[in-house]
């Protein structure tokens, strides 16, 4: 019971001190925001540039040389996927590196390493908010319904953060002793990107592989965008419990990574 309740206070303090440095957090989110297009003649302006780039590359693939006539406004369907994924996968690869590669902020004082891959995560967060807008045009321009349920997709972007800052705290903590971590989450997220609906509907996996949909919370978290958006309906209780059960894991099992492990970060760095 005395373990239990030192690791409950131990958990609080890092929650508590998320809000105590929040100031800290948000001045490294914008200088990360800052330097990505530090030096190039448009900016910040590339903040929506790149996704509206990307967006309509993919647009130009799989709606004139590669369809699926299984989705109607397959456009809509492939960005209510893909945006969600960039958000994701940056942010997972990023943050995997955040606290091997700052160092030199870890080494000169006590400095809160547990924020560097949450300032990863909110980097991304504020580029993928950003690319919404342009997903909205074109479900404007494109004539798509605005449905009610689109009031659901903060809950679902919260989930996603819950669940990338367990993730990149986790991989965070285990990459400054191994630093084969990073090169496998880049592989790995190209196996991942292919086992979620993104650029193809659910309907047209056989039956025999329907469980790589139905096991994999990426998948899931995916499916409810594209719900959420485009089909004008919530996703089920089960996959919003999973969801939510998933991230809530993620968290504490990152929690208990970077626990073990920190104490010897201003070593190894």
């Amino acid at each position: 019971m005395a373990i239990e309740s030192v690791s409950k206070s131990h958990f609080r303090l890092r929650v508590s001190e998320l809000y105590k440095y929040r100031g800290l957090i948000w001045a490294l989110t914008k200088r990360h925001l800052a330097q990505r297009y530090r030096g190039s003649l448009l900016g910040f302006l590339w903040s929506f540039l790149n996704p509206l780039c990307l967006m309509l590359v993919y647009m130009l693939v799989f709606q004139f040389y590669i369809r699926f006539d299984a989705v109607e406004n397959y456009t809509i369907f492939l960005f209510c996927g893909l945006l969600p994924w960039i958000w994701f996968s940056s942010a997972l690869i990023e943050g995997t590196a955040a606290i091997s590669s700052g160092g030199h902020l870890i080494t000169k004082s006590l400095f809160p390493a547990h924020i560097l891959p949450i300032v990863s995560v909110l980097t991304s967060l504020v580029n993928y908010i950003l690319s919404l807008p342009l997903l909205f045009i074109f479900m404007w321009f494109m004539g798509s319904e605005f449905y009610l349920s689109l009031c659901f997709l903060p809950a679902l972007v919260a989930i996603q953060l819950l669940l990338l800052a367990g993730l990149t705290l986790l991989l965070g903590s285990l990459n400054v002793y191994f630093r084969d971590i990073q090169h496998i989450v880049t592989n790995l997220l190209t196996l991942l990107f292919f086992l979620c609906p993104i650029i193809y509907p659910i309907s047209v996996v056989p039956e025999r592989f329907r469980f790589t949909m139905e096991y994999n919370p990426l998948a899931l978290l995916t499916a409810g965008y594209q719900s959420v958006i485009l089909n004008g309906m919530l996703p089920s209780l089960q996959s919003i419990a999973v969801l939510l059960g998933v991230a809530v894991a993620a968290v504490l099992v990152g929690y208990l990574a970077y626990e073990h492990y920190h104490e010897s970060f201003a070593e190894l760095l």
